[in-house]
Formats: structure tokens, C-alpha cells, sequence
């Protein structure tokens, strides 16, 4: 194989990686032009299939951030009612008085990008892409033999923390695990977690005193989880917690979980536009009260089953949150979270193992940042398993040696994310509606997860080098047992 043009493939792969697609698809059409070698050109061919679909995906993603900004300044975000954020926003002249057709509280697009582009794109102490971690809070800590619903212990407390902390090869976020009772404060979990773990750390603050929270001020190893808005409103029981942790100058991870069809609209384009707008408000909070804070996306959009839960067994629920990451790695840059690697099923059973396996792989294979929610969670993260977080890990090891042996020359893999030129005025139409299932978008779109996982399936059909790496994981792993 002549070495220029290897060179020159992988100069394809590598602007692939960064999602200049289009310049890569330059790269490959004058290698198809010139190359004579057939290895090399069979490869380009293959790259040439997916770039395309590469080109148009990003541009979806784009019109996403776009329309994000758009739904706080033309439809605006409900806090009216809320002095608080009303004073700050108007101390700041962030808010656009001049727009008659919002339905809330619109902000200027130019205070917007203004506050954005003080978010720092690296993050502290970042562990890198595809980090899987656990925990975030499920209330009920899974034991053997006992099945009565109730949080964890004390004791239960340093047991996990210690478990976890044998694992950190594998576990590369540590959340809070599981709901805590009276025998112990979150405080005090905080200080068994870092005893035990030295990555990075998240546990939600709103709960502690003044003193507790300064306490994660300046550590690059701790994200102050908090939610603010849910619905395009404000939650006014969170306002002062989150403004503490943001004026403290803790590292922020912005957590907005919109479900959709529920809490917000039924549409994967539309889904996502609502929970990047919310994210992206709380950023701009947070950066109005200290500029230049350390701010993590945590959209972890979210998808139910046929009885209305939430679907961490469902496909859906991996793609959609495969599909937010790449709105921050491709387009954004801000660093991000996402959720997966967890099931709906409630025992730790082999399926239950498998289907948190197969989720992982997904989010892998098409590439995420941070995780949560990955390892040892159980029941649509309704349980908290140490049994289950154990065999997740022995899972994880065994996944991460056959994706390390897979050859780095394969291109980026197309999530072919379904477009919605209504997902705007959807978004607008729930808002004066007040509710996600009176929405004719919401009605329109009932079945668009589905057709979605259709277009992967037959295009997984038409590409013999696309079909499901995290099946070919499995059946390594079951071979290697």
C-alpha cells in the first residue's frame, strides 16, 4: 500500500473524528480519483457510503443549537413568577422587552452568546470520551433476599464506596449511587466517596448548609449536580440552591431530564431543541452570576414504554442520548453527560446484564463523553444493585478489551437522526398548551422512535462492516466465560 495514501486516508479518519465530514469527503474523493491500491480504495468506498449521512446529521444537530437559542428568545422560558431570576435577568439587561409575540420571559440573543461563549469548554480533571460511571440517585438501594423498598444505610454507605473504589479501572464517574436514610447525611456520603474514589464525583448540593457546599469549591474531581428548569419553567425550590452553587463557583453539572411526550415534545429533533434550550438557559444563570464557571451539559433526554415509565431497556433511550452528545462534541463543545447502560428490568438476571451491555456498546460505538446511570443501576434507575454493579464491571472489562482490538481506521458511524422542520413550532404549540399530550405535534410524532430505529436496522443490513459491534462484544464475552 503506497504510504502517501494511507497517510492520506488516515488524514480522513482523523478530520472524521472531529466532525469536518466535509473536508473529509474531499480527502476520500481524491483518493478514489488517484489511488490505485484496492485495499485502500475498497476502504474509501466504505467511508464515502457514511459521509453524506455524516454531513447531514451534523447539520440536524446544528439547526438543534440554533433553535435552541431561538426557544429562549422567541418563545422564553416561564419565571415571571419567580422575583429572583426576574432581577437578575433585568439587573443584566438579558431580558428582550421589545419582543410582543414570546409566550414567557424572552432573553436577547446577543446576551446569550455572550454567556455562552464564557463556558469553558474543558472541564476539570475530564476523563475522557466514552467514561461510563455510576449512580444518580435511584431511591432504593436492590438487596439479596430482601425485597423491601428503602434507601441505604450508613453502613450500606461504606460498603458501596468501598466497592466502587476497587473498581475505578472500569467506573469512571462516581454519582451519588442511591438515595441515603437518617443514619447518614449527603455530606457525609461525599466524604466516604472521596475516601474511596479518586476520579471524578458528583452528588447534588441543595440540601446542604452554606459551609458543606463551599466545601467543593475549587475541587476539579467534584461536579455540583442541580436541576433548574423542567417544562420551560423554572422549579422555585431550586432557584436559591442553584444560584448558591453557581456563585460558590463549584464545577455545575446541569442536569435537564425531559421525557418525551411527556414533559416535553414526542419528536427526537424536537426532544432534543427543548432540552438543550433549558440547559443552555441554566447556563446562562450561571454565567451571569460568575462569568466563566465551570458548566457540564447534562441533557439526559429521556423516552417511556408502552405503561408511561421511563425505557432504559428500549433502544430509544440509547440513541437519543447518543444523538445529545453529538450535539456537544460536533457542534457545541461544551462538555457533556449523558445517560444509558442501565435497563428497565428490576432483578439481576442475564438479560438485565445484557441489555445494559448492549446500551453501553451503542453509546460507545457511536461515542458519547460521561455516562451516569451505567453501572449497577436496575428498574429504569428506580434501584441501586451492588451485585449488579459487579457483574456490569466484569461485563465492561471484557467490552473494552474487544473495542480496543477493533481497528481505529473505521470512520464515524452515522446515527442517521430523523429531521423535524417542526420541531420549533412544536415546542412553541406545547407551551400554549401547557401539556405535551394535548399537542398536535405530540400526535404527529407518536411513532418517530420507532421509524427512527427502523432507519438504523436496514441500514445496519446494507453494511457489512456497520452490524451490531455490541452484539459481536457479546458473543466474544460469552465465548471467552
Amino acid at each position: 500500500m503506497n504510504k502517501k495514501i494511507e497517510e492520506t486516508f488516515n488524514e480522513g479518519i482523523r478530520l472524521e473524528n472531529e466532525a469536518q465530514f466535509e473536508k473529509a469527503h474531499s480527502i476520500y474523493e481524491d483518493i478514489l480519483q488517484h489511488a490505485t491500491d484496492e485495499t485502500i480504495l475498497e476502504k474509501t468506498r466504505c467511508r464515502m457510503e457514511d459521509i453524506n449521512d455524516l454531513i447531514s446529521e451534523k447539520a440536524i444537530y446544528q439547526r438543534i443549537d440554533e433553535n435552541a437559542k431561538k426557544v429562549l428568545t422567541d418563545i422564553g422560558v416561564n419565571i415571571s413568577e419567580n422575583q429572583i431570576l426576574m432581577d437578575l435577568l433585568m439587573e443584566a439587561d438579558a431580558v428582550d422587552f421589545d419582543n410582543e409575540t414570546a409566550l414567557f420571559i424572552p432573553l436577547k440573543p446577543d446576551y446569550i452568546d455572550h454567556c455562552l461563549a464564557q463556558v469553558p469548554r474543558e472541564m476539570p480533571l475530564d476523563p475522557g470520551m466514552n467514561t461510563f460511571g455510576i449512580g444518580a440517585t435511584p431511591p432504593f438501594l436492590k438487596r439479596n433476599g430482601d425485597d423491601e423498598l428503602r434507601p441505604a444505610s450508613r453502613k450500606e454507605y461504606e460498603e458501596i464506596a468501598f466497592e466502587v473504589g476497587k473498581h475505578q479501572d472500569v467506573v469512571g464517574m462516581f454519582s451519588l449511587p442511591v438515595a441515603c436514610d437518617k443514619s447518614i447525611s449527603l455530606f457525609e456520603v461525599a466524604h466516604l466517596m472521596v475516601k474511596n474514589f479518586q476520579g471524578l464525583k458528583m452528588i447534588t448540593t441543595n440540601m446542604m448548609s452554606d459551609d458543606e457546599v463551599a466545601f467543593f469549591k475549587d475541587k476539579g474531581d467534584w461536579l455540583d449536580g442541580t436541576s433548574l428548569i423542567a417544562s420551560l419553567a423554572s422549579m422555585n425550590n431550586m432557584v436559591d440552591p442553584f444560584l448558591r452553587s453557581a456563585r460558590t463557583g463549584n464545577n455545575l453539572l446541569l442536569i435537564d431530564q425531559t421525557i418525551a411526550g411527556v414533559s416535553g415534545p414526542g419528536s427526537p429533533e424536537a426532544l432534543l431543541t427543548q432540552n438543550h434550550a433549558q440547559v443552555i438557559f441554566m447556563m446562562v444563570l450561571a454565567q451571569t452570576v460568575n462569568p466563566g464557571i465551570s458548566c457540564i451539559h447534562c441533557g439526559i433526554p429521556s423516552v417511556t414504554g408502552a405503561g408511561g415509565n421511563l425505557s432504559y431497556s428500549s433502544p430509544h433511550q440509547t440513541f437519543i442520548n447518543a444523538a445529545m452528545a453529538r450535539v456537544n462534541t460536533w457542534i457545541t463543545h461544551f462538555p457533556s453527560a449523558q445517560t444509558g447502560g442501565s435497563t428497565s428490568l428490576s432483578d439481576v438476571n442475564s438479560q438485565a446484564i445484557i441489555e445494559s451491555e448492549l446500551s453501553r456498546n451503542t453509546l460507545r460505538k457511536y461515542g458519547v463523553h460521561i455516562v451516569r446511570h451505567a453501572i449497577g443501576a436496575l428498574g429504569s434507575l428506580n434501584y441501586f444493585c451492588l451485585e449488579k454493579l459487579l457483574k456490569d464491571c466484569e461485563s465492561e472489562r471484557r467490552s473494552r478489551e474487544v473495542f480496543d482490538a477493533i481497528p481505529k481506521d473505521k470512520g464515524m458511524m452515522p446515527l442517521y437522526f430523523p429531521s423535524d422542520d417542526q420541531a420549533l413550532s412544536g415546542i412553541r404549540e406545547i407551551a400554549e398548551k401547557g401539556n405535551p399530550k394535548s399537542a398536535d405535534h405530540t400526535l404527529k410524532n407518536v411513532d418517530s422512535f420507532h421509524h427512527w430505529e427502523d432507519m438504523i436496522k436496514q441500514a445496519a443490513k446494507k453494511k457489512h462492516y456497520y452490524p451490531q459491534l455490541n452484539d459481536m462484544v457479546i458473543n466474544s464475552n460469552k465465548a471467552d466465560m
